[in-house]
């Protein structure tokens, strides 16, 4: 039964490692079992820097969630993200050796997506994802689900998302020591995407910013299709370094000074405001001024916004984004964030919170935006990152039962084709008889 099927997501961040166990209830949300979260050391800018602080986080925040669901935890759902994620634009095409009445199928476009993971990619890396966008079928374009029409020449766009091996492996290192095996890698914004954003927003067209730590990760939708991924490698962290830097302090006071009074517009922050930090041993307290960390929160805050703007521009689909933008991951947290960004890109924004297909729980704090790409890779495990590929999937398996029921019933019913089956050896006996 589908129902008791169980999936983990593990979050390997940079400023957290996140184990979520979840499992479909009866209304087909998804329902948190138990979660685990480990602080991350080995982690930079998305990428694994150190194995063995890693597979330590790891175990940390598998322990802790399978002591809260009461599961043995062996599978699970991996995100990948960093600065060497790429994505392009790959045209592929498929000739059928079909007849005239013949009907394109999902193996045809499943061989099809399959043929464009052979295809060849620059030296040290791999193909991750292949996500078809509009197909061709005999030159009639715009077409977004072709199976079940008929053609002989078949042709897509494909958007290809590709990682750097060396990444890749060191994952799947850090994730086989830590006792586990990887069911699938996923992209952390296609996952995110799926946690909180809506069908009616990929539909409209709409940009998903997930703030983390050590990377911003973007994915744009249009027509309910991804049509352009990035990652972007400054997130939070950065601007706590910032802030430690501009204000010279240490690096916790640091985050606490950027979570408890930091502001995003400079302009909101009350100049006469001071926050008393205690100093450094014998030393007098420091005093620090919140209009100060206002401006070197903007001032990076901007430049964030900027990159993720481009990216917008270079996907070609900025004036197609009815949905705006939807800001989620721990940055987004960040007082004044949603009002920086629609002033700075000109589009609508709001935050997303992972509960689009959250059921009701007893662990309340997997709502919050830092949680959308762990509740992303759990429904990764139940839904497929393109929704075509689940009709495909369901379309396979009435398929197999029809071909089944049919099979059932042309055995020892069809008295037709046993008189048929008679005649016909009757005639190659009588042959066979003439030779001689």
């Amino acid at each position: 039964m589908e129902n008791d099927k169980i999936v983990v997501g593990l979050d390997i961040g940079t400023t957290k490692i996140c184990a979520i166990v979840g499992r479909k209830n009866a209304y087909g949300k998804l329902e948190v079992l138990g979660m685990g979260k480990a602080v991350s050391d080995g982690v930079v800018r998305g990428i694994v820097s150190n194995i063995d602080k890693t597979i330590q986080g790891i175990e940390r925040a598998i322990q802790e969630a399978e002591e809260q669901s009461g599961i043995n935890i062996r599978v699970v759902n991996v995100g990948i993200a960093g600065q060497h994620i790429k994505s392009f634009m790959q045209p592929g095409s498929y000739t059928r050796q079909s007849q005239d009445d013949d009907e394109i199928t999902v193996e045809d476009v499943t061989r099809m997506t399959q043929d464009m993971y052979r295809m060849v990619t620059p030296p040290g890396t791999e193909i991750i994802h292949v996500m078809p966008q509009d197909y061709t079928v005999d030159y009639e374009d715009g077409i977004k689900d072709p199976v079940g029409m008929s053609g002989v020449k078949m042709e897509a766009d494909f958007h290809i998302i590709t990682a750097q091996t060396n990444a890749i492996n060191n994952l799947n290192k850090c994730v086989r020591r830590g006792g586990l095996d990887s069911e699938q890698l996923v992209l952390e914004p296609l996952a995110s995407s799926l946690a909180v954003l809506s069908d009616e927003e990929k539909e409209a067209g709409v940009c998903l910013v997930d703030i983390g730590g050590g990377t911003t990760d973007i994915a744009i939708f249009y027509d309910g299709i991804i049509r352009h991924t990035a990652v972007i490698p400054f997130g939070g962290n950065i601007i706590t370094e910032d802030i430690k830097h501009g204000c010279m302090v240490m690096q916790h006071q640091a985050e606490l000074l950027k979570t408890k009074f930091g502001k995003a517009i400079s302009e909101e922050a009350n100049p006469n405001e001071i926050v008393s930090i205690p100093g450094l041993r014998n030393r007098p307290p420091k005093e620090v001024s919140v209009k100060n960390l206002a401006h070197i929160i903007e001032a990076r805050m901007q430049e964030i916004i900027e990159m993720v703007h481009t990216e917008i521009l270079a996907s070609g689909y900025s004036d197609r984004l009815a949905g705006g933008i939807v800001v989620t991951g721990g940055g987004s947290q960040l007082s004044g964030v949603k009002q920086l960004m629609e002033y700075m890109t000109g589009l609508d924004v709001r935050l997303g919170h992972p509960n689009e297909h959250l059921g009701k729980g007893k662990i309340e704090v997997v709502k919050s935006p830092m949680y959308a790409t762990a509740i992303g890779l759990v429904l990764t495990g139940f839904r497929a990152l393109d929704d075509r590929e689940m009709r495909y999937q369901e379309k396979v398996g009435s398929f197999s039962s029809n071909r089944r029921k049919e099979r059932e019933r042309g055995s020892g019913t069809d008295f037709f084709r046993n008189i048929l089956n008679k005649t016909k050896s009757l005639l190659v006996d009588d042959l066979e008889d003439k030779d001689y």
